[in-house]
């Protein structure tokens, strides 16, 4: 059946694997600007926003530490060898040890999670007067109903990121992107339509349905792949201890980083109202190119760098991180761009309605210009990591990870005591970004000798005169454009953030085909090949079987 094709095939190299999560995340993203633009409508940059955000931190210190990250790092190349001891992804064959892996996670995180998450729910009261110690009154006690509720969502998603993991090492990536876009739709759900029923709370009731409209997505071709249930809870299992053993160290790591959002929660709560709110909403608009470019080519690359590592296959590791990484750069790079030069647009047109005014559009479109300094090493650091735990070492991207979380936070309380506000959180967070990304670099290098940097330089200098000239096109169509049309309207500002934008990309384009770029030639080829149904990819990608 046609639907079985596209909900089951495999996908055969990491650029179209890419492709299908960049389209799938882009749609998701949509769906989170609606989100965000629902929530500056209805509740602008104010206290029910900040309470919202703030409700966020102890599902998501959950969610983040023991679930997503951490388990999808270990899980992955334990399943991905106890499936491929029978033939390489062969679905049609007995595959026990593989299978009951699965079942031991689902019931042992299951059981875990359940536990946890009373206890949570529990001491709550207790736990958001630390984590947010600026709010006071109505506000923390609707922070602290909003988070009772949100906990009950990380139990959902964990049995959601089991099922996840299990279809990216089988390189479903399709259904598995399916599940963010689900997310936001449950959260949008909740705000329209919940929030006049149950009040403020309505807002965590569609988060909750998020998380098992993310579940429930995956299922199917979760069941198609050969699952099947069975009550096995064994804690002692040598693959689990191996797939926790992988955990640990990763979990450390992501503690870190789930710290660092906690202080700034706590940080932003000292400032002004609204600045959480104002944190959020720009962190969240440049998690689009972040989210669609840097971690799914870490997803899309993931199973294959373990395959290359099982292998023994050193040069393949080192030519799909160095082709990948171009290809990274090659999107991020002129994105960061028009996110500092279009940042009023992008802002006005995804969040300035309603109770969102003007004052929270400068607020939080300089607040993104600084987060956009650090796209590059945001989305190069899931690959960089993950190459790691290709290798079995989640240790060292953890030591590097405290150590950039450590100067992250020691920047920001500087920037704040110097009068930076909310926008001094975001420089802080960028340059503990570049250092993070830069140190794990260094160190990979140090391993594997090379990372055939001087193919990486070549392609970052065409891209690099290709952005530039970008960067001048949308410079002189927002002047030329800005007398010619209302400005004070939201027709009027996205025309010219829409042209400016639109015919920047078309000289990006060009002058990167004039250049010759090897990551232009690989996108378009790449493209031929899906809507003609070849096989063939470029030589630089199916030298190293891509």
């Amino acid at each position: 059946m046609i639907w079985k094709k596209i909900f089951n095939s495999p996908s055969e190299s990491i650029t179209g694997a890419a492709i299908i999560l960049a389209a799938t995340s882009l749609i998701s993203r949509l769906l989170g600007f609606m989100r965000d633009r629902v929530l500056a409508h209805y509740f602008g940059a104010g206290d029910v926003v900040d309470a919202y955000y703030a409700a966020f931190r102890i599902p998501d210190l959950t969610y983040n530490l023991i679930i997503i990250g951490a388990f999808s790092a270990g899980f992955i190349p334990v399943f991905t060898k106890l499936f491929n001891k029978n033939g390489f992804f062969n679905i049609d064959k007995e595959k026990n040890e593989a299978w009951k892996l699965v079942n031991n996670a689902i019931n042992s995180l299951g059981f875990f999670l359940i536990l946890l998450t009373v206890v949570l729910i529990i001491i709550t009261p207790h736990l958001i007067p630390f984590i947010a110690p600026g709010f006071e009154g109505e506000k923390r006690d609707l922070t602290i109903k909003l988070t009772r509720i949100m906990l009950i969502s990380p139990l959902l998603l964990g049995l959601s990121t089991v099922v996840g993991a299990v279809l990216q090492s089988l390189k479903n990536f399709f259904v598995y992107s399916l599940s963010p876009m689900m997310y936001n739709i449950g959260i949008i759900v909740g705000a329209v339509f919940f929030v006049p029923i149950f009040g403020y709370s309505g807002l965590a009731w569609g988060v909750l349905l998020g998380a098992v409209l993310h579940l429930l997505v995956q299922l199917p071709a979760f069941f198609s792949a050969g699952y099947r249930y069975n009550f096995f809870i064994n804690f002692k299992d040598k693959n689990l201890i191996t797939v926790i053993k992988l955990i640990i160290p990763r979990t450390l790591g992501l503690a870190a980083g789930q710290v660092n959002n906690i202080l700034m929660t706590m940080l932003a709560s000292t400032l002004a109202i609204g600045s959480l709110a104002i944190y959020n909403y720009a962190n969240n608009l440049q998690s689009l190119p972040l989210g669609l470019i840097g971690v799914t080519f870490a997803i899309a690359a993931f199973p294959t760098l373990t395959l290359f590592v099982s292998n023994n296959d050193k040069e393949s590791v080192i030519k799909t991180v160095s082709t990948t990484t171009r290809q990274i750069l090659f999107f991020t790079i002129p994105l960061s761009i028009i996110f500092l030069m279009l940042r009023a647009q992008i802002v006005r047109v995804v969040l300035g309605t309603g109770a969102f005014d003007w004052e929270a559009t400068i607020k939080t479109s300089d607040t993104l210009a600084f987060f956009s300094l650090s796209l590059f090493a945001q989305s190069l650091i899931p690959l960089l990591a993950r190459t790691f735990y290709a290798f079995e070492d989640s240790i060292t991207p953890f030591l590097i990870g405290i150590f950039a979380a450590v100067f992250d936070r020691i920047a920001a309380w500087y920037l704040i005591n110097h009068n930076f506000g909310v926008e001094g959180l975001a420089l802080a967070f960028s340059l503990g970004a570049i250092i993070n990304m830069a140190l794990l670099w260094v160190i990979l290098r140090i391993k594997l000798k090379n990372l055939n940097e001087k193919e990486i330089l070549s392609s970052l200098y065409k891209i690099s005169i290709a952005s530039i000239c970008m960067g001048l096109t949308i410079q002189l169509l927002k002047n030329l454009l800005a007398p010619l049309i209302n400005m004070q309207t939201f027709v009027g500002i996205f025309i010219q953030g829409a042209i400016s934008g639109l015919v920047g990309l078309i000289v990006y384009i060009l002058v990167a085909l004039l250049l010759k770029s090897p990551e232009m030639q690989t996108l378009f080829q790449t493209i031929k090949n899906r809507l003609v149904k070849k096989q063939a990819l470029p030589q630089d990608i199916s030298d190293i079987g891509l």
